[in-house]
């Protein structure tokens, strides 16, 4: 159960970055690594 409502949380969250990105200046490329980096960071904290 808990595998489907990360699947989901993550489906939503990406389409509205997607949409997100679409009205940012900037590069795509700028925003992709800035937000993977942001999300590894989060990640990273949340284990320890």
């Amino acid at each position: 159960m808990a595998y489907q409502t990360t699947v989901g949380w993550s489906l939503l969250t990406s389409g509205i970055v997607t949409l997100i990105l679409g009205f940012l200046p900037g590069t795509d490329l700028f925003w992709g690594i800035l937000l993977l980096v942001l999300g590894m960071v989060v990640l990273y904290i949340r284990q320890v």
